[in-house]
């Protein structure tokens, strides 16, 4: 019996010292974001044009493992807002992304801190070059890394659960299971950061109400809704994020 309670609290400690390598420390995480955060959710065509050459260019310059990160980011912002409206221009950059992050994913010296982005948007890409070759078992795989990068950094960062949502929303119809996810998603990073107004940044929770309210269309939901649409527009005041959509969303519901 001895030995039994002995191994126990062994296999117990090995458990918690697992989840703790797992999961990075929210403010090391939350360091990394000031250096990320211009390569990201960019929305501007033209801007993201002129970001993805200079971002190409530091990383020539300067080949670390940060510069590496923006480069896999800034991919997978050419995937989303260029490839689907290019011809031949833009087509690849999902899988140059998926490729570019993978290679930090399957690193053994990748810093942990990173992580979070590196398995979340390597998700998102994954999920952007099954839209691209219309593959639908890259898109399930690409939800299972979803689900594993939101089971170990979705309480040190918002964008595993961001970017899972934000793909769902857009799912078609019969999809009917991940599109539910939108959800759930939206609504975990609403009350994390009720709990936590350091948990997400203005840009992403702008984005985040309106997603919210678009989710909640019905009457049921109106008075909630339309508080989120307002609190979207209020955080983006130069249209960089979810401001556009949401004034129109409200324009609707007004009506």
């Amino acid at each position: 019996m001895k030995h039994r309670f002995i191994t126990l609290i062994i296999t117990t400690m090995t458990f918690i010292q697992g989840l703790s390598a797992q999961q990075p420390e929210f403010s090391k995480v939350k360091t990394y974001i000031h250096q990320l955060d211009n390569v990201m959710e960019i929305i501007d065509t033209t801007e993201l044009k002129v970001k993805l050459k200079e971002v190409e260019l530091q990383f020539r310059e300067v080949p670390n493992e940060l510069n590496k990160v923006r480069l896999g980011i800034i991919y997978h912002e050419t995937a989303l807002n260029l490839s689907f409206f290019s011809k031949n221009e833009y087509k690849g950059y999902a899988q140059k992304s998926f490729d570019q992050l993978s290679n930090l994913f399957n690193s053994s010296i990748t810093n942990q801190e990173l992580m979070p982005y590196i398995t979340s948007y390597r998700a998102s890409a994954l999920a952007l070059v099954g839209a691209e070759t219309k593959k639908l078992k890259l898109l399930d795989e690409a939800f299972k890394l979803f689900e594993d990068a939101i089971t170990k950094y979705a309480a040190v960062s918002y964008l595993p659960e961001f970017l899972r949502g934000s793909v769902a929303e857009n799912l078609p119809w019969f999809l009917i299971t991940k599109r539910k996810l939108a959800i759930q998603d939206f609504q975990n990073m609403i009350n994390k950061q009720e709990n936590n107004p350091e948990y997400a940044d203005w840009k992403i929770m702008s984005f985040t109400y309106w997603a919210w309210a678009k989710q909640h269309q019905g009457r049921k939901y109106r008075t909630k809704a339309l508080a989120y649409l307002e609190q979207a527009i209020a955080l983006d005041p130069n249209y960089k994020a979810g401001r556009h959509n949401a004034e129109e969303l409200k324009s609707k519901f007004v009506k």
